[in-house]
């Protein structure tokens, strides 16, 4: 058989093996270079944007993950007494560690002594970054102050941050510092709160529930505000979370400021300014007298002098000083129920009760309570009962201890109700040189209730008389200081005491004594109150005689 040649069958079959193989692979190396040229080309347009188009992004990025910003928090600004003693300051920033914040922590030299007044701080959270009007504003892991004066004057307080800049490896590691922007540190804050009386204050109270409040009658200057019980606000500077949550959940509510926010009934406190209504609307006058009866009957109801309830007396005729002196019921049952519950709620009212004095810090309204608001609340008609009540600062009224100082600064001063200064006021030593002069140094806060010299004489004239023998504040009866070494002073007071019927469990009376001194040319004027303590001369009145001697005995 005769071999044939390998590609004899060309033609029959229609292939032509070496053609078919240099087609397919010119195909093959015609896409290879198709692919190299289109990665060399997406190289160079990736190149080109990382290297021309974006370049000084990158490189300002690799700068940024080499240099690193670190945030120096500012000194907080201080907060001072009126003489300039240290109440909050800071420990000093270590800008020798490299953090991402580099902190400032707050101390509160005076901790729970002061803080209803100071109050404290904790980490700003997104409603105070959301509504900070501040001009340096909040940034995330600020501090913020929440209640007190560090909330109030928390912009003046702030300061701005500062930067620390610095240089690192590409793991993380500190390789130098390239630059320091110091942070500016808040203003001082100079409260007009007297940091000795109040840690008095404060100390009188201890183990108590209470609240003591001084002020300067012609200023409105607050020297004390002393709430009990309190807490240490250093715990909240530190986030203690444990021991935050043991104040938050204590019984005994430390965070409630029984000075400015507690409301209780005022007892025969209110009596002054039954007395003031009456006597501006002509009801009674000086020489008005009403026979002390014992007791007197509203319908089925009996009501009657606490003098006769306890020692079986009565006292004769009375007129208004006798019946701020021995305090007595009857006159101002008769009184308020001839002036009215409507008049005695506007008289209350002139003298800054049932309402807010917009000093700054939280406070409560209190309630001086009227027919229509007891219609409204509890849906009953008003009785004589109601009236002879509220005449008494008994029933439905209360207020707060606040509201009870202003009201007995506004007797002292002549007659100005002033709004509650929480920082000193500066005045010129030409104007403070009287005591005329001291009265129209806050003249925008303080403004003058229509009531005259003559009823304001007659107020005064029962208040010193009750912190003289045979009235009711015993306590204060021949008030003494060592006025200096070898010197004995005697210091005419004036006062009124209030024992308030509770309706708590213990059933023991609220204690109240508000007093300002000298009686003449008054420097101070005080307010003590004792929670379910019992007699307001007996257990407040120690207090306020304590404080006063403080006052009155320590060098300058």
């Amino acid at each position: 058989m005769k071999i044939l040649p390998i590609f004899q069958k060309e033609k029959k079959t229609g292939l032509r093996f070496e053609h078919h193989h240099g087609s397919d692979l010119f195909l093959s190396i015609s896409i290879t270079n198709f692919f190299v040229f289109f990665l060399f080309f997406f190289l160079f347009i990736r190149l080109f944007q990382l290297t021309i188009v974006k370049g000084s992004y990158y490189a300002r990025l690799s700068e940024e993950n080499r240099i690193r910003e670190l945030i120096i928090e500012p000194l907080r600004g201080k907060i001072v007494d009126r003489k300039n003693l240290m109440i909050a300051n800071n420990l000093p920033v270590n800008t020798s560690k490299n953090s991402r914040r580099l902190p400032s922590n707050r101390l509160y030299l005076a901790g729970e002594q002061t803080v209803p007044i100071v109050g404290y701080r904790q980490i700003a959270d997104p409603a105070d970054l959301k509504n900070d009007r501040c001009f340096y504003s909040l940034q995330l892991g600020d501090k913020v102050g929440k209640k007190g004066v560090e909330k109030l004057y928390d912009c003046d307080l702030r300061g701005r941050s500062g930067k620390k800049l610095i240089e690192v490896d590409a793991q993380g590691n500190y390789l130098k510092t390239l630059s320091i922007i110091p942070p500016i540190e808040g203003k001082t804050i100079q409260l007009a709160l007297d940091l000795e009386l109040q840690q008095k204050a404060y100390q009188l109270l201890e183990g108590k529930k209470g609240a003591v409040i001084a002020v300067k009658p012609q200023t409105g200057e607050l020297l004390i505000l002393a709430s009990t019980p309190s807490y240490n606000p250093q715990l909240f500077e530190n986030g203690n979370e444990e021991m935050i949550k043991k104040i938050i959940n204590d019984e005994n509510k430390p965070l409630f400021n029984r000075g400015t926010e507690g409301i209780y009934p005022p007892g025969s406190i209110f009596k002054l300014v039954l007395a003031a209504g009456a006597l501006e609307e002509k009801i009674i006058n000086e020489k008005s007298q009403v026979e002390d009866t014992g007791i007197i009957q509203a319908g089925p109801l009996s009501f009657g002098n606490w003098y006769y309830l306890q020692y079986g007396k009565t006292e004769g005729m009375v007129n208004v000083v006798k019946a701020i002196q021995r305090s007595n019921d009857i006159f101002f049952y008769k009184t308020g129920e001839e002036l009215g519950p409507e008049k005695i709620k506007f008289w209350a009212e002139k003298f800054g009760f049932g309402k807010e004095s917009g000093f700054g810090l939280g406070e409560a309204t209190g309630l001086i309570p009227s027919p229509f608001w007891k219609a409204e609340t509890l849906h009953e008609r008003w009785y004589l009962g109601d009236s002879y009540n509220l005449s008494i600062g008994q029933g439905y009224v209360l207020v707060t201890p606040l509201q009870v100082t202003m009201a007995t600064a506004a007797i002292a001063n002549g007659g100005y109700l002033c709004q509650p200064q929480l920082t000193k006021v500066q005045s010129s030593p030409l104007r403070s040189s009287s005591y005329e002069g001291q009265a129209k140094l806050k003249t925008q806060s303080c403004k003058k209730i229509s009531v005259s010299n003559k009823t304001l004489g007659l107020i005064q004239e029962g208040m010193k008389l009750a912190c003289s023998p045979g009235g009711t504040g015993w306590p204060l009866f021949n008030f003494k200081v060592q006025s200096s070494k070898f010197k004995v002073e005697e210091i005419q007071t004036a006062c009124k005491t209030g024992t308030a019927e509770s309706h708590a469990e213990s059933k023991m009376p609220h204690a109240w004594f508000t007093v300002y001194a000298p009686a003449d040319k008054p420097e101070i004027a005080l307010t003590v109150l004792l929670e379910e303590a019992g007699q307001g001369s007996d257990i407040a009145g120690p207090i306020a005689k304590e404080i006063l001697k403080t006052y009155f005995e320590r060098k300058e």
